[in-house]
């Protein structure tokens, strides 16, 4: 019976094998199973576009040195040494292997017999170190003692990664069912890509035409588990995406984390309640035809790769003020150049206003910054308090001012001001004192160091009200400066 063991490797092959055999999970796989995908690898490692796609993954190995491509005869041992050494009659040695915990194949994953048995080095599994070394090895013994199984899996390894600027892009999740569903993409579009370079003469394998992070959340929202309702009983999960590169020049590996928190957003945002409005930001955050000097698009045969959306969700929560400044209040950003084709340059308040959400909004913070329920409700009373009092007075240098002011004496004189207005009409004040420090600051008269991201919020709800009631309609020319969010994220 196989199961997960937690090793990137050995996880992401094992899902591979699985998802090839068309099974579910990896204890439905049978020794069938295994040889099945053996021998498609003995036969597509061997020859291109895989024998190129590999090199990334296994240098120097038996597919991919040229030394044994004039040598058919010895390339065809060394593939059924490392695929075939799961099967019940290969010998086992006293070791155990450092994945599975089973006894270590009884052979040399050499095809000289120089290497001891059952023994792997940087040939068979990325980024450990040459068969030299004996450092960074337990007792000094070099190489580590691998099963037939574990072999078979991590060689299956590279067809469950996409490759992504020229390195293999592979995703493990405490998930079962996220593991699975990113190796089975992967796999689905590698064997595409197999028989479209076929065709084509090509030695390369077309790389997927989205950029690194936008993969990563197209890929994670099409998984089963995130189209389903948000309100069944969910199992949080999160998962971790290794971007990595065995060549013997450049090895190198970058991490990516979506913890839990992100993904329950993600989840929650598939669901009726904000799906419609949800797609309709995500869908303004593709990449779009870049400008040419003359002014002009270049709309010919073009395909976006990048969602700046997506690409930003990796950085939070730690950028959360300027995404939700971004994509929530529809802010532009000032250092997006046409030229690059990013569309959050001619983001535009007045034009997007069905875009702004408290909905959307609430959740995000609730769920991804997991501020205090209390706070957020305190920030939407203060945001329906103010929009009534826009309203009904039709104060549009209010609102202009609230909408612009960076200073925070100014902006504290400001709400004053209106508060004591409102007082002297003989209606109830607008703002109280508790509500006001819980909002904006950590004590008498000392402002929040995220105040500003408060005010954005407030406005998020304000502007939402305004819109509802029709006001914003009758005084669109009310934002008549944007206030341009001056950060750039820059991206890989």
């Amino acid at each position: 019976m196989f199961t997960f063991v937690g090793h990137l490797y050995f996880d992401v092959g094992i899902a591979t094998i699985t998802a090839f055999a068309g099974k579910r999970h990896p204890s439905e796989l049978t020794e069938a199973d295994l040889e099945q995908i053996a021998e498609y690898m003995e036969v597509e490692y061997l020859r291109q576009p895989l024998r190129s796609f590999l090199t990334v993954a296994f240098p120097n190995s038996g597919f991919t040195q040229p030394a044994f491509f004039e040598q058919p005869e010895k390339q065809k041992l060394y593939a059924r040494r490392v695929l075939k050494s799961f099967r019940a009659e290969t010998r086992q040695t006293s070791e155990t292997c450092v994945f599975t915990g089973k006894p270590a194949a009884a052979v040399s994953y050499d095809v000289n017999n120089e290497l001891l048995p059952g023994r792997a080095f940087r040939q068979h599994i990325p980024l450990l170190t040459g068969q030299e070394p004996i450092n960074f090895f337990p007792y000094g013994d070099a190489g580590l003692p691998v099963s037939g199984e574990a072999m078979l899996a991590i060689q299956a390894f590279p067809l469950g990664c996409a490759k992504v600027g020229g390195r293999l892009l592979a995703v493990h999740s405490d998930n079962d069912e996220i593991l699975l569903h990113f190796a089975a993409s992967f796999l689905n579009q590698n064997r595409r890509s197999i028989q479209l370079a076929r065709e084509a003469g090509s030695t390369k394998l077309p790389e997927p035409p989205l950029s690194r992070g936008t993969l990563l959340i197209d890929t994670l929202l099409k998984a089963s588990r995130m189209q389903k309702e948000a309100m069944e009983d969910e199992r949080p999960f999160s998962l971790t995406a290794y971007h990595l590169s065995n060549s013997g020049q450049e090895a190198s590996l970058d991490i990516f984390y979506l913890p839990m928190e992100i993904i329950g957003f993600l989840r929650e945002m598939q669901s009726a309640k904000y799906h419609h409005q949800w797609e309709a930001i995500v869908r303004k955050a593709w990449e779009v035809p870049p400008i040419r000097k003359r002014g002009k698009e270049k709309q010919s045969d073009f395909q976006p790769r990048i969602n700046w959306l997506y690409e930003d969700i990796f950085n939070l929560p730690w950028n959360a003020p300027r995404f939700v400044r971004v994509y929530f209040l529809r802010q532009a950003l000032r250092t997006a150049k046409p030229q690059s084709g990013d569309p959050r340059v001619g983001y535009s308040l007045r034009q997007e206003i069905e875009l702004v959400s408290w909905g959307i909004t609430a959740r995000f913070l609730r769920r991804v910054m997991n501020m205090e329920q209390e706070r957020i409700e305190e920030i939407r009373k203060l945001g329906d308090r103010l929009a009534e009092y826009v309203s009904v007075e039709n104060d549009r240098r209010f609102f202009q001012a609230f909408l612009r002011e960076s200073r925070y004496p100014y902006f504290r004189s400001l709400l004053l001001k209106a508060n004591l207005a409102t007082v002297r009409r003989g209606n109830p004040p607008l703002i109280t004192l508790d509500p006001y420090i819980a909002v904006f600051e950590d004590g008498d008269e000392v402002a929040r160091s995220d105040w500003s991201f408060a005010r954005d919020l407030v406005l998020i709800r304000m502007i939402e009200r305004l819109h509802e009631t029709g006001w914003l309609r009758k005084n669109s020319d009310a934002i008549s400066v944007e206030n341009a969010e001056e950060t750039e994220t820059d991206r890989d």
